[in-house]
């Protein structure tokens, strides 16, 4: 888990930010230099104008405007800087808030000796469900029918003999069937624990107890560990 970790980045991050609202020292010194600079080449622009065509009192203000504009892009590149370094700070929270939590996804479980809960989606019209089980090695182990209208199934882990499966990787597929044949054939969700959520291309990616990794955009339901 990579929780502590993640702790540590988001203190630094809020430090960060709140510093953000004052300005930079950098900029503030090359700003002031600047405008030192700017004054000394004024002036001397002004001791050397011709007397018989004085520079207009107009072409200095056009001056001291565009150095003004500069000062002010500076300043508003100092607060985009700061605002990504707050978005930041929100992006990593955000991550520390996923791990640890229990997400409900499409994806395989793992079975330890307790009964798992399982969530199918059969489609519209299915009127014959199965959950049909398979080990990590992707052979079927198990076949079970329920009820098309069932928001849930569970599933004990028990052989035809009444003994506990190996403990392991196990993934539930449902096959809907209507008065056709079958329809279709689509992975059940399970809950599984996030370990770890890392951003990838600016999409929030969750890595799950079983290796699995998913878009945080796949998850369809969020709860506490259960125990």
């Amino acid at each position: 888990m990579e929780l502590s970790q993640t702790s540590t980045t988001v203190s630094y991050g809020a430090s960060a930010a709140s510093g953000a609202a004052s300005e930079d020292p950098k900029s503030n010194s090359a700003i002031s230099s600047d405008f030192e600079t700017f004054l000394k080449m004024l002036t001397v622009q002004m001791e050397n104008q011709d007397p018989l065509n004085p520079i207009e009192s107009s072409d200095y203000a056009v001056q001291l405007a565009t150095f003004s504009g500069v000062e002010q892009q500076v300043q508003t590149n100092d607060l985009l800087k700061a605002l990504q370094t707050q978005l930041g700070v929100m992006s990593m929270s955000d991550l520390a808030g996923w791990v640890g939590m229990e997400a409900r996804a499409a994806v395989s479980a793992q079975f330890e000796m307790e009964p798992i809960t399982v969530t199918p989606h059969p489609p519209t019209g299915a009127t014959q469900t199965f959950m049909v089980v398979k080990n990590a090695a992707g052979s079927i182990v198990d076949r079970i029918e329920f009820s098309p209208s069932d928001t849930s199934v569970q599933w004990a882990g028990l052989d035809d003999n009444g003994s506990l499966f190996p403990p392991g990787e196990y993934s539930f597929i449902l096959q809907s069937y209507n008065t056709r044949g079958l329809m279709s054939e689509e992975p059940m969700s399970v809950y599984s624990e996030v370990i770890e959520a890392k951003v990838v291309s600016g999409q929030t990616i969750l890595i799950l107890e079983t290796g699995d990794e998913i878009p945080a955009a796949e998850v369809e339901a969020l709860r506490q560990p259960q125990g």
